[in-house]
């Protein structure tokens, strides 16, 4: 059965609600702050809308309410209720049917239309490369449904994208409140653990990757998209070539463990003539007896700056080099060539680059292995071989050398690039 329905104890209709936990993005994050029942009535006191799957309320007695998938023609519930709360199980996007029974005869039949309709996507708060590879998908729903588009984030991130998307609306995060607004649907962007929750989720990011994940939750095609960035101050502030560089992450798995590594590829970078810019927020990272500096030679550009300083900063960068993290995103989103050093993630993982550097003799890409579930209150996490002489081998056998060699390519292709 793919819907459930719920009353209370009283017999009066309970809405089926937001889960306890939340996605990766954001932890212990409800999906929707405000939701109630739903907005819209059809005949008979049936009320309906699409905020949080499909809902359908009915009061009294003698009801049968069945909800239909109708691109993939197939029924999802259907069930006699009364004094109920019907809820899809699937909260991701469904072209939904609604077909009302009672006494054997149709009462109230609706197929989702979103055309011209207010709809809500909520995108977690302050994880910037998330944000960053799930946004565009955002404005293409809006594209093919032809809606009237609201979008929740974090405000600095929201900086990012305002000029670039005239035609979608910000809602402060706290003041999400779907009957306020008046959303026919509502929809929660992010990736969920654990990794086999088909409720929020039809697809394991683990297998589509971080960036598409989005695409399959929205009823999208599953192609590579590039946001775009509004940057406000396109002014060149540093008149000789330079390089951004960031070395920081949320997990000691996503760093470049390799003891030497920064430190020779900064002095590359100098000796080709680059200054180097270190652009992370933070100079030092870490916990316990782990932490990670800001690498020796690297001028210090960190700081808890707004993203709009990054992205000004980045505009006139030469190329980036950094990890599987939100600066990374940002870059690629500039159109900036971008040198990414992950072992943790496969390549596949996040968005195509070819000067992508992995070691494929080290064990690697656990973080898209559906054996092992990430665990982001782990930040030593290493489910192979945690507490072993191996941990943290996937970067830590990232030669500098493979790095520097992979920054010579890029240094020849940007020499060569036509473009201004």
């Amino acid at each position: 059965m793919s819907a459930s329905s719920q009353t209370n104890g009283a017999g009066q209709p309970q809405p089926a609600g937001p889960p306890a936990g939340g996605p990766a993005a954001g932890p212990g994050q409800a999906p929707f702050v405000k939701l109630g029942e739903p907005l819209f009535e059809g005949p008979a006191g049936i009320r309906y809308d699409f905020n949080y799957g499909c809902r359908v309320k009915v009061s009294g007695a003698g009801w049968r309410v069945r909800l239909l998938d109708r691109n993939a023609d197939v029924v999802l519930y259907d069930e006699e209720v009364a004094d109920a709360t019907v809820c899809s199980t699937s909260r991701y996007y469904v072209n939904f049917r609604i077909e009302v029974l009672r006494d054997g005869k149709l009462v109230f039949e609706h197929d989702q239309d979103l055309y011209g309709r207010k709809v809500f996507a909520r995108l977690p708060v302050s994880t910037i490369g998330d944000v960053i590879a799930w946004f565009p998908y955002v404005d293409e729903f809006r594209k093919r449904h032809q809606c009237e588009m609201y979008v929740s984030m974090g405000e600095a991130l929201w900086s990012l994208f305002e000029d670039a998307y005239p035609h979608l609306h910000y809602v402060h995060p706290e003041d999400e409140d779907a009957g306020a607004y008046g959303f026919y649907a509502s929809y929660f962007l992010g990736i969920f653990f654990p990794s086999s929750d088909r409720t929020h989720q039809p697809t394991d990011y683990r297998v589509s990757g971080l960036q598409r994940t989005i695409a399959w939750l929205l009823g999208l095609p599953a192609q590579e998209c590039r946001p775009r960035i509004g940057v406000r101050d396109t002014r060149r502030r540093i008149a000789e070539p330079y390089v951004c560089i960031a070395a920081q992450a949320s997990s000691q798995c996503k760093h470049w463990n390799n003891p030497t590594g920064w430190y020779e590829t900064v002095r590359y970078l100098k000796a080709q003539g680059y200054r180097v810019l270190c652009i992370d927020r933070d100079a030092l990272t870490g916990q316990g007896l782990q932490w990670n500096h800001i690498p020796y030679g690297a001028e210090d550009f960190t700081g808890d700056l707004p993203l709009q300083e990054r992205a000004s900063l980045l505009l006139h960068a030469e190329f980036f080099v950094g990890l599987s993290s939100g600066l990374s995103w940002l870059a690629w989103a500039l159109g900036k060539p971008v040198v990414m050093i992950s072992g943790f993630t496969h390549p596949q993982n996040e968005f195509g680059t070819p000067y992508r550097v992995i070691n494929f003799h080290a064990c690697n890409s656990c973080w898209n292995d559906t054996s092992v579930e990430f665990d982001n209150t782990d930040y030593l996490w290493c489910p192979r071989h945690a507490g072993t002489e191996r941990q943290f081998e996937c970067s830590r056998l990232i030669a500098p050398g493979q790095v520097v060699k992979t920054i010579a390519r890029v240094i020849d292709d940007v020499k060569h690039d036509p473009r201004p």
